[in-house]
């Protein structure tokens, strides 16, 4: 599906109905990766529509990867079975492998990479070769790779040793993304390799490695691995993003008379901090969780309308929420107000979403202002709709949408496509719970 094409979202009175959301996109990245260098066949069920695991996929099957999809459906997602080539065992690839819009496959998979003694050039789309790629490039040249690229920029062109150094590391900002790096280069190394951050991140990537069957040593903000264990294939299944459900949550808190529920989506405690910001902001939340898979909680959420209030996210909350700031901006124009500081890693996202949200909201009608940390939304007046450009950013076109469900007229969002990228089933199921 095109980026470039437009969507018109008219206003809404209510959202009602129950969702279940596509596989969780940061999960679904890990499994194919970890399968592809397990030992033996790996299942993965849920894996995400997007486009951006797409491009994992497509990379790892240059990289020799068999791959093949078994099933597709819009409510179960992709299933598919990967026999994994073993811990250095991926091919040289024949030709650039393109990560297209996806940070998380180039910044990931060159950890993996970083340990195969061969030459392999990363690239992506106009987007991704904005981003920088610095605070990988560095951990990987101390454990022994060489990567060239355009001034820390991509194309990164990545010559890896199968003979890495373990490291110490900490990183300068949190990064799910570059923690995850620096660990799966860390399974092909000599000695321990440690991760200490200034803020704990997401912890797919600890969990994903321990469901292969790896030993992971946690304390507080460290974590660790030893080189050279064995990952065993299995059987995994990939719970609903939070993140895609972040958007119909933040719809049904938005509306007077909504009920939403979000049902099989992952429910991991560093996941959820946009929980407890909506029920500050005023939502009505309740949470179940069902079970576990992997170590992965899963369960379903309830979101039901309530008057908004103000509120104020502070810098040691953003990287449990930093996908979800573009929406939680969107709530507070439904009249709220929301504070965010220290969100600075917004403006090296797929765009400068700090920019490109504050310039599409104030076209709506919207009043915020762009700080160089964050922002300030209030939610005074109604927005009037009218026109927005999604900059070719899967978030901030369905953050987009949601602020314009309390629009007094329709907004047009130009580059709506690019939700795709994410969740290509979102124009449809937003539709779907107006009835």
């Amino acid at each position: 599906m095109s980026s470039t094409f437009a969507v018109t979202v008219q206003p809404a009175q209510h959202m009602r109905g129950r969702v279940r959301p596509p596989g969780d996109k940061s999960i679904s990245h890990r499994y194919a990766m970890l399968a592809a260098i397990a030992d033996g066949p790996s299942v993965i069920h849920g894996y995400s529509t997007g486009a951006d695991c797409a491009s994992t996929l497509n990379c790892l099957r240059a990289l020799g990867v068999p791959i093949e999809q078994v099933n597709r459906a819009r409510e179960t997602g992709i299933q598919l079975a990967i026999l994994g080539l073993q811990v250095g065992g991926l091919q040289p690839p024949s030709s650039t492998l393109d990560a297209g819009n996806s940070g998380s496959t180039m910044r990931m998979l060159s950890g993996i990479l970083a340990a195969h003694p061969f030459r392999a050039t990363f690239t992506g789309d106009s987007s991704l070769r904005r981003r920088p790629m610095g605070r990988i490039i560095v951990p990987l040249e101390r454990m022994g790779a060489r990567i060239a690229s355009d001034e820390g920029r991509p194309p990164l062109t990545i010559v890896g040793t199968d003979r890495l150094k373990a490291i110490d590391f900490q990183p300068d900002v949190p990064s799910a993304q570059v923690k995850s790096c620096v660990l799966f280069a860390g399974l092909h190394a000599e000695g321990m390799t440690r991760v200490v951050e200034p803020i704990s991140t997401r912890d797919h990537t600890e969990r994903a490695l321990e469901a292969f069957g790896v030993q992971v040593g946690r304390a507080g903000t460290s974590v660790a691995v030893r080189g050279g264990q064995r990952l065993i294939g299995g059987t995994f299944h990939v719970p609903g993003d939070i993140s895609s459900a972040a958007f119909w949550m933040v719809a049904a808190a938005a509306l007077p008379g909504s009920d939403v529920t979000i049902e099989h989506v992952g429910l991991n405690p560093s996941r959820i901090g946009i929980i407890g910001i909506l029920e500050r902001m005023g939502a009505r939340i309740k949470t179940v969780i069902a079970h576990a898979q992997a170590g992965e909680p899963i369960g379903t959420i309830h979101v039901r309308h309530a008057d908004l209030q103000p509120a104020e996210i502070m810098p040691e909350e953003v990287p449990g929420v930093i996908d979800e700031l573009p929406v939680l901006a969107a709530l507070a124009t439904h009249g709220g107000e929301l504070s965010v500081s220290g969100a600075q890693e917004l403006r090296v996202k797929e765009s400068d979403r700090i920019s490109a949200l504050a310039d599409g909201l104030r076209l709506m009608g919207g009043e915020i202002d762009e700080q160089t940390d964050g922002f300030h939304v209030r939610g005074r007046n109604r927005l009037r709709g009218g026109e927005v450009d999604a900059k070719n950013d899967h978030r901030l076109a369905m953050a987009f949408a949601i602020a314009a469900l309390g629009a007094t007229g329709p907004t047009v969002i130009h580059d709506a496509g690019a939700a795709g990228v994410s969740y290509p089933e979102f124009f449809t199921v937003l539709e779907s719970l107006r009835a």
